[in-house]
Parts: structure tokens; C-alpha cells; sequence
């Protein structure tokens, strides 16, 4: 069986909301949050009846999939957070609405039965999150953000009061889509800023890990893949797969033993507590000098150094090497020179890991979700 697809502008979040609530409830289509008016290729007119949501990812580093959820994944997903938080409350939405973590902010509104407060569409600006967090009325108060804006509400609340008011009265700051690195999470931290860190994807319906802890009846295990340990999640807030792609489908999702597992493509590991910690992207790993390198402990390292915390490590080919390390960095003065550089990751990861070189660019190129666009980084690195 099978139900009408819709296509839904993102923009327009209260329309996108009552869409979502009729597609939950099965009185409406299925529905597809796009960016602007249209998809940006053929959308089918129907799906599988038991889909919800389908949500298309960026394509930061792989091409662009659509992702199909069904009602009761989301409000698994939904249920979950709410039970690591603490209980419901009332959301602001900050995030776009074709992306699953803007998604699920709407999804956590519905079920919780709460009005979220929506942020202005377009470039996110600091300066109207204060104005728009006060509209929050219920007594517990939570949003969702990616690294780049708790960056910059973090860098404008160090000399803005009311914005730092505004910020602690969240009981829970989520922040999830890329890594959070260290400085920025001490940073928000010393003013007093409750944040959370996510891990999850479109294909888990949004943040399933709360600060390495599974949610929900999220399991997460490491399991040994050509040598190295990459991550799978089971659960009932699994995808149901990638519309008009089984074979990609069969590939990431697996049945074993009648449980059906999410093969996520990270590398990590989870201790005996079940503490889960994630290395980096299985397929951000190179061979340089007959050596594996994995380009996201790399990138750690160099973003750990002065000056260079927006760093960005991408691969090129090397007629020697076979592939190396390329550093590619904003235009700018103040940082290392290349041999500090390349001594500071070679003292944590070994020679074979050192950079080959720093390549400045004018303008990092950027996703619409504030993550680098590590394809068309991986392009300038190699015509470095």
C-alpha cells in the first residue's frame, strides 16, 4: 500500500507543522521538507504507506539520499528525548525545517502538545535569538543547534546580558550534526549554558546518543569492519530506508537475529558501560605510505592548535605518499607555521598522519546546515 507524497517549503514553519501534524496522525500525505519551493530533482508521487517524513540529506560528503520515516519512529525518537531531558517542554526552533533535527523539534512540539516559538527563516542571527527565546512561556524550555550557531550566540553573549539571560534559561541546549569541539562546549560551559551533546542522523530520526548515552531503546555496538571498529544502532527509531534506493537500503540496514540494525559508516567505540564515543566518518580514512590515516583524527589535532579551531582536513593525492593530510583554512594571520603543524600531529598520531600542506581560501565553502561542504573542500585541496 502506498500514500501521496508531498512536497513542503521549509521556510514557511507553521505551514510545515500542520503538514507534519496531518502526516503523523495519517490524515494527510506524506510529506518532504525542501528548501525554497521545489525539490531539487523529481520527487515520486507516492511512497510506502507506513512512511511519514522523508527527509533528503546535505550530501557533506556523499551524494544527497532521501531518507523515509515512519509515524512511529519519529515519536519513538520524539519519547526518547524527552525521557533523557527530563520530560516535554516547549521548543524554539532555530534549524532549518528540512533537516531532521529542525524536524524533530516540530515532532517533540506535537507530541509534547506545546506551541514552539519559530526563529526568522534564513541566515541565523544572534541578535534575534534573545527576542525569540522570551517568547517562551512553559516553564521548561529547550532548543536544538549545530556547532556554528552555539558558536556565535556563545562569541555575542561575552559582552550581551540580555542574550546570556535568554541562553540559561533553557533547561537543555542540544547540539548535534558535526562535533563539538572541546574549547566551544568549555566555552559555553563558563556561561553557565546547559548544553547536550547529540549524535545521530536523518537514518536514526535525529539525535539518538545524549551525551554518549543511548535514548530510548537505542543499542549501540562497535563492531570490527576491515579492521577498524564502526558503529551500528538498533532501535525503534530506525528509518524505514532510502526511497527508490534498495540497494543502498540493503547495505545499511541489516536484520540479524530478527533485530534490524543501522550500519552508520562512523567509526567509534563503547565501553562496558555502554558509553559511546565516536571517532569520525569510516570513509574519511586514508592510506599514506602504506599507513591508515583517519582524516578526522587529524583534523582534532589541527583544531586543537591556536588559530586554527575551524580547520578543516580533507584528502589529496600524492605521488609518493599515495594520499596525504591537507589542512584547509580561512584567510588569516596568528597561526602555526606548517612544520609546527605537521610536529604537533605527528606527536599524537605518528609521521604518516602529518599534513602535507595548509591551503588558505578566501571563504570556507558551507552547507545551509553550517557544516563545510567536505566535497567541494576535498576539490580545492586537491588543486592546491
Amino acid at each position: 500500500m502506498t500514500r501521496a507524497l508531498r512536497v513542503v517549503p521549509a521556510e514557511d514553519a507553521g505551514a510545515l507543522a500542520a503538514a507534519l501534524r496531518d502526516a503523523l496522525a495519517g490524515d494527510g500525505p506524506a510529506i518532504l521538507p525542501v528548501p525554497g519551493r521545489e525539490a531539487s530533482r523529481p520527487v515520486p508521487a507516492e511512497v510506502p504507506r507506513a512512511v511519514a517524513v522523508v527527509i533528503e540529506t546535505s550530501g557533506s560528503t556523499d551524494a544527497p539520499k532521501r531518507v523515509m520515516l515512519s509515524t512511529d519512529a519519529l515519536l519513538a525518537s520524539a519519547a526518547g528525548s524527552n525521557a533523557a531531558l527530563g520530560g516535554p517542554g516547549q521548543w524554539l526552533l532555530a534549524l532549518p525545517g528540512h533537516y531532521i533535527a529542525g524536524v524533530q523539534v516540530l515532532v517533540r512540539s506535537i507530541a509534547a502538545g506545546t506551541t514552539p516559538v519559530i526563529m526568522p527563516p534564513g541566515h541565523f542571527d544572534p541578535a534575534a535569538f534573545a527576542p525569540a527565546a522570551e517568547k517562551l512561556a512553559e516553564p521548561v524550555r529547550y532548543t536544538s543547534l549545530v556547532p556554528v550557531q552555539l558558536a556565535r550566540l556563545v562569541d555575542a553573549a561575552a559582552d550581551d546580558a540580555r542574550l546570556r539571560r535568554a541562553l540559561r534559561r533553557f533547561d537543555a541546549i542540544l547540539v548535534g550534526g558535526q562535533a563539538l569541539e572541546p574549547e566551544l562546549l568549555a566555552q559555553a560551559e563558563r556561561l553557565d549554558l546547559r548544553v547536550v551533546r547529540t549524535y545521530g542522523s536523518s537514518e536514526t530520526a535525529g539525535g539518538c546518543v545524549y551525551d554518549g548515552v543511548p535514548i530510548g531503546n537505542a543499542a549501540v555496538r562497535a563492531r570490527p569492519v576491515d579492521g577498524v571498529d564502526q558503529l551500528e544502532i538498533s532501535g525503534s527509531m530506525l528509518a524505514l530506508g532510502y526511497l527508490g534506493d534498495d540497494d543502498r537500503t540493503d547495505s545499511r540496514f541489516i536484520d540479524e537475529h530478527g533485530e534490524r540494525w543501522y550500519r552508520t559508516g562512523d567509526l567509534g567505540e563503547v565501553d562496558g558501560s555502554g558509553h559511546v564515543r565516536v571517532l569520525g566518518r569510516a570513509d574519511n580514512v586514508i592510506i599514506s605510505g602504506g599507513e591508515k590515516v583517519s582524516l578526522d583524527a587529524v583534523e582534532r589535532v589541527v583544531r586543537s592548535l591556536p588559530g586554527l579551531a575551524a580547520a578543516v582536513v580533507v584528502p589529496a593525492d600524492d605521488p609518493v605518499w599515495g594520499q596525504v593530510p591537507v589542512v584547509v583554512v580561512d584567510e588569516g594571520e596568528g597561526r602555526p607555521a606548517l612544520a609546527a603543524v605537521r610536529a604537533a600531529v605527528a606527536s599524537v598520531l605518528g609521521a604518516p598522519a602529518r599534513p602535507a600542506r595548509i591551503v588558505s581560501v578566501q571563504r570556507m565553502p558551507m552547507l545551509a546546515s553550517g557544516k563545510p561542504d567536505r566535497r567541494a573542500l576535498r576539490r580545492l585541496g586537491a588543486g592546491s
